[in-house]
This record gives C-alpha cells, sequence and structure tokens, in this order.
C-alpha cells in the first residue's frame, strides 16, 4: 500500500461507521464470537458487522479462528496490530470522556483512567 499522508491511511481504517467500536470491543474482550459482539454493539446490523469484520481482517487488524466442532463457532481477536490500535484508542476516550460538558450515558468502552 503506497501513501502520500500516513494520515490518510488512518483515516481509511477508522472512518468507517463501526470500525473502532468494533476493535475498542473485541480489545475489552480480547476473545468474542459474532453474536455476543453484535449484543455489545447495540445498533449494528449483522451485515454491517460482517462488512466491518471483513474490512477489519483485510486492514490486519483482526483475526478469525472458526472452530470445528459439533456446533461450529467463531472467534474473533486483535492482531498485534490490531492491539496496539487498540491502546491508542484509551487516550482518545480519555480525552472525549474529560471534555467540557460531556456527558456519557450508556458506553461499554471501558475507559482506563
Amino acid at each position: 500500500m503506497v501513501l502520500f499522508c500516513p494520515l490518510q491511511g488512518v483515516i481509511n481504517i477508522i472512518s468507517k461507521k463501526w470500525s473502532l467500536l468494533v476493535i475498542n470491543e473485541i480489545g475489552n474482550h480480547k476473545n468474542i464470537r459474532f453474536n455476543e459482539l453484535r449484543r455489545e454493539l447495540k445498533g449494528i446490523t449483522a451485515k454491517s458487522l460482517t462488512n466491518t469484520l471483513g474490512e477489519l481482517q483485510t486492514n490486519g487488524l483482526i483475526n478469525k479462528k472458526n472452530f470445528n466442532e459439533k456446533l461450529p463457532r467463531t472467534e474473533y481477536s486483535l492482531t498485534e496490530e490490531g492491539i496496539k490500535m487498540y491502546h491508542m484508542i484509551i487516550p482518545l476516550l480519555q480525552w472525549a470522556a474529560s471534555r467540557k460538558g460531556a456527558v456519557i450515558i450508556e458506553c461499554s468502552c471501558k475507559i482506563k483512567q
């Protein structure tokens, strides 16, 4: 991938509506299944989640592991690059929460102080 500006690469990944939320949620759980992830991300459709997971996997930020069991299951986890991004999200969350007038009504972000 050739970029004229590294910021463009960041924007290409995080500008998608659900990307940071998915990375954050997977990071909070370490390993998570599709339906559990969908329950945690209130308002996301199955199609949007599938598309977001696919894009994040293509970008090397998440792993998808299929288990061949009697009842097949799939778990998602962060790659090394995904973990780096997860750790970069935390200061953004702290900044947003500290802004004057910020009111957090419902959030699964688990902001670390």
